[in-house]
């Protein structure tokens, strides 16, 4: 197999005077399988080790905090500064509007961002779609850029000279016979349909979003890219899974700001958080 593992983009955050200095960023990644967390400098250096458990069944919003206050217990002794929280579904404004992975019928409209920093002493939080955060920790910041992740299901992140586009839900977009995209070449997919079937999905699955978004560079992350065997064509890459949790830095960059949809947080002329 032909990867390329890429090292994570650092960008330093910038901070208006007085404020904060994202000098410990607790980065969180919820996954349909797995949480995961470190705590982060403001240039994406690990500060902590990096901890995992298994998500919790039934993962309700209680339960998922819950557990994620035992997983964070060890490693923010010292608390955090700044939050970042990547999560498999769509999130606008800190809220989460859909998890196919843990249960739509749980999640609809849970403010889970507020809910894990209330937890954790009020600190500054922001909460995008985990393949949006594992891009931000991937992306080179030129041209078109897009990330699809293969782990439970199938996300995607888009990006425009390194600038996060709107979120698009193509996992839940029919892609063959019916089926969607989490369907097609999520991890069930996978155990039922093999490793040589999935991976001929997957490169179909390659070729049919280059034809969808023309990207420049099209970079795989998630736990199952490990199981890939195709070569991969020269503008396509493996991005470190460890991603997930590393754009968790880039995501208190001041860019990221216009992002997250915070604008009356960013300060144009000085270009700083404010």
């Amino acid at each position: 197999m032909s990867t390329e593992t890429r090292t994570k983009h650092r960008t330093r955050v910038s901070t208006a005077k007085g404020a904060p200095k994202a000098d410990r960023i607790l980065a969180i990644d919820i996954g349909g399988t797995g949480l995961k967390a470190a705590v982060l400098s403001e240039d994406g250096e690990m500060k902590s080790e990096r901890v995992r458990v298994p998500t919790p069944k039934p993962a309700t919003p209680d339960v998922v905090v819950d557990t994620l206050m035992t997983l964070v217990a060890p490693i923010v002794e010292e608390p955090p500064t700044h939050i970042s929280i990547g999560f498999p579904g769509v999130v606008r404004e800190n809220v989460v509007l859909t998890a196919p992975n843990l249960g739509n019928e749980y999640w609809y409209r849970v403010p889970l961002a507020d809910m894990i920093a209330q937890r954790l002493g009020g600190v500054p939080v922001r909460m995008i779609n985990d393949a949006e955060m594992q891009g931000l920790a991937a992306i080179e910041g030129s041209g078109i850029e897009m990330v699809l992740t293969l782990g439970t299901g199938a996300g995607t992140a888009l990006f425009r000279d390194g600038e996060l586009m709107p979120h698009l839900e193509l996992a839940h977009h029919p892609v063959s016979k019916g089926r969607t995209y989490d369907e097609y070449i999520g991890n069930a997919a996978r155990e039922k349909a093999g490793s040589k079937r999935w991976n001929r999905r997957v490169e179909k699955i390659v070729g049919i979003l280059a034809s969808l978004v023309n990207y420049d560079k099209l970079w795989i992350g998630g736990g199952n890219a490990a199981h890939l065997k195709f070569k991969l064509p020269a503008h396509v890459a493996v991005v470190s899974n460890a991603a997930g949790i590393e754009g968790g830095a880039k995501l208190w960059h001041p860019r990221s700001v216009r992002e997250t949809r915070q604008l009356p947080h960013f300060n144009q002329r000085e270009g700083a958080l404010s």
